[in-house]
């Protein structure tokens, strides 16, 4: 039988998210929201989930980290995104399942556009993934799938980070420009190298399933 929002749990995550693209500069879907392509044409993204607060039901999620995996062949409103999910290998199985339906967008809410966008899971898997904070550097790894250092973009006041607030991003509303000192990826017979591009940090409030 298909869930409905009455049988879904409902849900939260709060923590950060980091993602790095292959755009050349900042990715322009922040601002056009999908309708204008990346500058590469395509996307290619890895991505990193930290999660201080979060649970899905009676399930409890704070503490772990997700890793994800986003191949888009055009603009991302047009959907036909592929998708493949690390979850921390220090989850339980309830803690798991809750996180899959979470970002496959079964448990719908801010998740849900991706039963709508994503025309593929690739897989899901339990990884080791690390999501470490340094100063204002990230550091993410994904046991030997993705490797990661981010860093927000400097601005005149070297105090404070250059952020895009008050979008309508599906992410969240202030995403703080960045770039990726390292951004590997191997898995799925995918290898991206997108040290030097365009990188994104963001605080990340979700919940659902409305």
């Amino acid at each position: 039988m298909a869930l409905d929002a009455t049988t879904i749990p409902d849900w939260t995550l709060k923590g950060e998210l980091i993602l790095n693209c292959n755009c050349t500069v900042f990715c322009p879907c922040v601002v056009s929201l999908g309708k204008h392509p990346p500058t590469e044409g395509h996307c290619q993204t890895w991505g990193g989930v930290r999660i201080d607060q979060g649970q899905h039901g009676e399930t409890d999620l704070a503490g772990l980290n997700v890793g994800l995996m986003i191949e888009i062949p055009g603009m991302m409103s047009r959907g036909n995104w592929k998708v493949a999910l690390f979850i921390d290998d220090r989850a339980t199985d309830a803690q798991y399942d809750a996180l899959v339906s979470i970002f496959s967008g079964a448990s719908r809410g801010t998740t849900g556009l991706f039963k709508i966008l994503v025309s593929e899971i690739l897989g899901h898997e339990r990884q080791p993934v690390t999501y470490e904070t340094e100063g204002k550097t990230r550091h993410i790894t994904v046991g030997r799938k993705i490797q990661g250092v981010v860093t927000p973009v400097g601005g005149k006041d070297e105090d404070k980070d250059l952020v895009i607030t008050n979008t309508q991003y599906w992410m969240g509303p202030d995403i703080t420009v960045a770039s990726a000192q390292k951004g590997k990826l191997r898995a799925y017979g995918r290898v991206w190298d997108f040290d030097g591009r365009s990188a994104e940090i963001c605080q990340i409030d979700w919940h659902g399933p409305r």
